[in-house]
């Protein structure tokens, strides 16, 4: 049995609630869906999302990376050799994550579809329940504090405020957030870049001593300043997340070796699919690194590929696996399902999506 068809999958569909960080502002997700199908018809998915700020991943570009090259060199091989198809479209092209994490992602639900089995099964774990984080958009205190409120009343007890557009009242974000949420929420902070080293020092210090009881800070600084990493992380107490600083195998090592970080966010469409993600979470680990894996803006397809891999890994704390629960509808049948802070997995083969709807969807084989 090969390989027999691949195609493509436009989709664009709307939050319920603007999507606002340090980097971007957006109401849509914009993510390409890749479908390999086998000479039975059984179908497995994956997802590249357009991030431009982050990744620099379009659906444009996902697209032809997968229909010129990824996919004519997919056709007429075996997908149950899954170790040696993911090596293949990892050497395949320089960069295109996105478009590779789609690949891979579709190339591991094909092969637990034709198992009959869950992916997460394919993974090696068993539980179908996975918790989550939810992120607070950013915005002025009173805003946040409201929606802190809202989110903490729909069951969410980790809360991800984006921060770094404002350093200077950044404080003030944070206290309004703990004022309105009380003790027994975690409340953790992404500047998404957007300090310099001196400021993150400055906001995270005022943190500290004013016994605001942040769990973590994910990427203070600009992704390519490594040493200011490093200089913030030897300065403060709370743990220091990587996040757009690494993306491979070769950035984590570099981190590593500067003790710029203390945890790393792992996440697909930066690395390039679930292969070379396990890879990242069994080298974090080895140096005691704390991990998380996170998404983009996605769909159901990237989040349940995630979680997944979550599911069956585990993290050293709760994961950022809300990009879905944004979604004021789902472009795909079946998949997953949120039940308050919690990820349900389906207990079906693979990811267990039936096929992706039409509704704002360009298709292409």
């Amino acid at each position: 049995m090969t390989i027999a068809a691949v195609r493509t999958h436009r989709l664009s569909a709307p939050l319920h609630t603007p999507f606002v960080t340090a980097l971007r502002r957006t109401t849509t997700v914009e993510t390409l869906v890749v479908e390999l199908v086998d000479g039975d018809g059984r179908s497995g998915f994956g997802e590249a999302p357009q991030v431009w700020q982050v990744t620099g991943a379009s659906v444009a570009g996902a697209e032809a990376c997968v229909k010129d090259l990824l996919g004519p060199m997919l056709t007429g091989r075996d997908p149950d050799d899954l170790v040696a198809r993911c090596a293949e479209v990892q050497r395949a092209v320089a960069g295109n994550e996105a478009a590779k994490a789609a690949v891979d992602v579709a190339l591991h639900d094909l092969a637990a579809r034709r198992l009959g089995v869950p992916l997460v099964r394919l993974l090696g774990g068993t539980t179908l329940r996975v918790p989550t984080d939810v992120t607070l958009a950013a915005g002025d205190a009173v805003d946040l504090a409201a929606a802190a409120r809202q989110r903490r009343a729909e069951g969410f007890g980790v809360l991800k405020l984006k921060v770094g557009i404002d350093a200077a009242g950044d404080l003030e974000r944070v206290r309004a957030v703990r004022a309105a949420v009380g003790n027994g929420v975690r409340i953790r902070l992404d500047a998404n870049q957007g300090w310099t080293p001196r400021e993150a020092v400055r906001v995270i210090r005022g943190i500290e001593d004013a016994g605001l009881d942040v769990e973590l800070v994910e990427q203070p600084v600009p992704r390519w300043d490594l040493d200011g990493l490093a200089w913030v992380s030897d300065r403060v107490q709370v743990p220091i997340l990587a996040d757009e600083a690494v993306f491979g195998v070769r950035d984590l090592v570099e981190v590593i070796r500067r003790r710029a970080a203390d945890m790393v966010n792992v996440k697909l469409a930066k690395c390039g699919g679930l292969h070379p993600a396990r890879t990242l979470l069994d080298l974090a680990a080895a140096h005691g690194l704390g991990t998380i894996v996170g998404s983009m803006m996605e769909s159901q397809v990237g989040i349940g590929a995630a979680a997944s891999l979550v599911a069956a890994y585990r993290t050293t704390a709760v994961s950022d696996l809300d990009a879905a629960w944004w979604l004021a509808w789902s472009p795909v049948r079946d998949g997953i399902r949120y039940d308050g802070a919690t990820v349900v997995l389906p207990d079906a083969p693979g990811l267990g999506i039936s096929t992706v709807t039409e509704a704002k969807v360009q298709s292409r084989s």
